[in-house]
């Protein structure tokens, strides 16, 4: 009787009850949830070599013959049972050794062929070689050999099951499936050569050998990157059921109703007044598709991203500017306090010729003034407010709350998200990042969000010159710092710790603060960190705006929100502890003013080769989107892709970065979907991991 991807696993023959148990305990109860437990790497064990031509040297191989003798005894340690045999193919002998497996003297008989993959191992008696500890598989019981003989796949335990064991499992599951119905057959995007379901199951677990060496090659390079047609398929579903969660968002924000805002001349004329330089053509055309937003009858969705230093905040400014003439309020929500001030000094600065101050709320203000500022947004006399978690606690009520800003959108969860909308009857959503994404990426991931994308720098802006240094070259940078502060310059010095590690051997911010302090005598060296109190972060931050701080010794604080033009120098110690992305952002901190800016990336005595060419490529470009490029590449997306966020497992095959082709067929389908309103019918189509039935929930 052939079984289907429904069927429980307890119908996989060898399943026992306590098997049962197992799989159900590792999230395993259907066929189902089985097959789409995937490999994780892929053995050739496909061409046996012949004995006579194996060297110590070989490491593992897959070998072919007749067992000629299998003993077991004990070692001399009374607790070791050792069991040896004798292979021969016709070409000579190989001894072969297992340690603590006495079962095996049942399962193998003298006489038997037998093929065996293990590590070639110098002989104990010193000559020639032996096979120490390999898989075996008898060719006489089985037509098919699952465990040699092929192409095999290697899997991760589930629970108490060995990889073996589930190899095992998977083969009889997939030679007891009937024919596989395959409900997403006629969705299947043509230009991407999709195998059926079916097909894609097998071949993704037992992937037949081409012929040739290099179609082998080719193959298991396919297979290490998860781009065979199989892999894809399997791609194409999970990225499906995450496009149509997307989707539903983006529907269900436009069937609410919203005032639509009216721009009148007032409002230009408060624009001009607001504008203290001329915007530049990606500015513009970025404020052009959000005003466009705001004129509309449903709630605005919008991620604008820019590189550090593009001009999100004036743009952003002005957004807020046309929503607060329309009479409704606006909040910025953002991840530190550092940031939130610096926003908030920005907005009250460019804000000053029009009747809309903003408040600061953030949790380290007296409980007083936060009364007062949560007052006056329950009563609507406060009508712009910027702050960080603080905005969303239950005590902040908004009277009209018209826009949400959220600056650096991937620091916060779509909970956080939500809850900063359910502050108001659909208000107006507008999401910042300065961590490039890429634009392919971006326009699909955020598929609940239209996209803006400011890619030009505004004038005046110099370029920063980045170089890497080791330790070698202290001296030589602590005198390049003083000359620097002593012509007019200032500089930020970053390390990646606040205090002592045993785990980790950078520098702690206390310890190298007196090490900056004794290289640069007379020059006023201060610090700041997450744990510095906020009356002493936010002194250090203006003595240091105002010039009278020379090196200021930072950790990631000053990512992002700290604008000092005069900064000319950025030092970041064991750079190879950072990511990229963080690195590209710290490295726009200088380069502001109008100094030559420098970025000096300090390597410590264990950066690896690797991490030395990653650094490469941030010395390389200061084009943001190229560095983001690089980063989804080596690293992948991250946290910034959300998917955990989103309530989705995470992909068991699928790849944002590799699957790029299918992730936007899976938009464009789901699009097309959502516009004919068969949404909720494509919802219910495919596998998916997790067995029959949706690929995403319903609603």
């Amino acid at each position: 009787m052939s079984l289907g991807l429904g069927d429980p696993v307890s119908a996989i023959r060898g399943v026992g009850a306590s098997g049962e148990r197992t799989l159900r305990a590792a999230g395993v109860a259907t066929l189902a949830d089985l097959l789409w437990h995937l490999p994780h790497r892929y053995e050739d064990r496909s061409n046996p070599r012949a004995i006579r031509t194996l060297a110590a040297l070989d490491g593992a191989v897959t070998v072919s013959g007749r067992l000629v003798q299998l003993v077991e005894r004990r070692a001399r340690n009374r607790r070791l049972r050792i069991v040896e045999a004798v292979l021969d193919d016709g070409t000579g002998p190989l001894p072969v050794v297992w340690f603590n497996q006495p079962y095996l003297t049942s399962a193998l008989r003298p006489g038997s062929r037998v093929w065996l993959h293990g590590p070639v191992r110098p002989a104990r008696s010193g000559w020639g070689v032996q096979l120490v500890g390999p898989e075996w598989e008898v060719e006489d019981e089985d037509a098919e050999p699952v465990h040699l003989g092929r192409i095999v796949p290697m899997y991760r335990k589930l629970g108490t099951l060995s990889g073996r064991r589930v190899r095992t499992l998977v083969a009889r599951a997939l030679g007891a499936l009937g024919p596989v119905g395959d409900p997403l057959a006629e969705r299947l995007p043509a230009g991407l050569e999709l195998p059926g379901l079916g097909d894609a199951l097998r071949c993704v677990h037992f992937p037949d050998p081409p012929a040739g060496e290099t179609a082998l090659a080719s193959l298991f390079e396919q297979l290490a990157s998860r781009r065979t047609a199989a892999h894809r398929r399997l791609a194409f579903e999970e990225l499906l059921a995450l496009a149509v969660v997307l989707e539903r968002e983006r529907a269900r924000r436009r069937r609410q109703r919203v005032a639509a805002c009216r721009i009148t001349e007032e409002i230009r004329a408060s624009a001009r007044r607001v504008l203290p330089f001329s915007l530049t053509d990606a500015q513009r055309r970025a404020l052009g598709e959000i005003v466009a937003d705001l004129q509309r009858g449903y709630p605005m969705a919008r991620l604008l991203q820019g590189d550090v230093g593009s001009g999100k905040t004036i743009v952003a400014a002005l957004a807020a500017l046309v929503v607060l003439a329309s009479g409704r309020q606006v909040a910025l929500l953002a991840p530190t306090e550092l940031l939130a001030q610096q926003h908030y000094l920005t907005l009250r600065r460019l804000l000053q010729p029009t009747p809309f101050a903003p408040e600061l709320l953030i949790g380290s203000l007296p409980a007083a003034q936060k009364r007062r500022v949560r007052q006056g947004l329950e009563e609507g006399s406060a009508h712009l407010v910027v702050g960080t978690h603080a905005l969303i606690e239950d005590a902040v009520v908004f009277g009209r709350l018209g826009l949400a800003i959220v600056d650096e959108q991937h620091r916060f969860g779509v909970a956080q998200r939500q809850a900063m909308l359910e502050k108001g009857e659909a208000p107006h959503l507008l999401v910042m990042t300065a961590t490039p994404i890429p634009r392919s990426l971006a326009l699909s991931l955020y598929g609940d969000l239209d996209v803006s994308v400011i890619d030009e720098m505004p004038p005046g802006r110099r370029a920063v010159r980045t170089v890497l240094r080791d330790d070698s070259a202290r001296p030589r940078l602590a005198e390049f710092l003083r000359k620097e502060v002593a012509a007019g310059g200032q500089a930020y010095w970053v390390v990646p710790l606040v205090e002592e590690s045993e785990k980790i051997s950078a520098r702690a911010i206390a310890t190298h603060v007196r090490a900056v302090r004794q290289a640069l005598a007379g020059v006023r060296v201060e610090a700041v960190h997450g744990r510095t109190p906020p009356e002493e972060r936010e002194a250090v931050m203006a003595a240091f705006s105002a010039g009278e701080i020379g090196v200021l010794c930072a950790t990631t604080v000053i990512e992002v929100g700290v604008d000092v033009p005069n900064a000319s120098v950025m030092v970041i110690e064991n750079a190879e502890r950072f990511g990229l992305a963080q690195l590209h952002q710290l490295r726009g901190r200088v380069g502001r003013g109008r100094r030559r800016s420098f970025c000096v990336l300090l390597t410590g005595a264990d950066c690896s080769e690797e991490a030395r060419r990653r650094l490469e490529v941030i010395a390389a470009t200061s084009d943001g989107f190229r560095i983001a490029e690089e980063d989804f590449r080596q690293r992948g997306p991250g946290e910034l892709t959300g998917l955990r966020q989103w309530g989705r497992p995470e992909f068991v095959v699928a790849s944002l970065w590799v699957h790029r082709r299918e992730l936007e067929a899976a938009r464009a389908l789901a699009a097309e979907a959502g516009r004919r309103g068969e949404l909720d019918a494509l919802a219910k189509l495919g596998s998916g991991p997790g067995g029959v039935g949706p690929v995403v929930p319903a609603g």
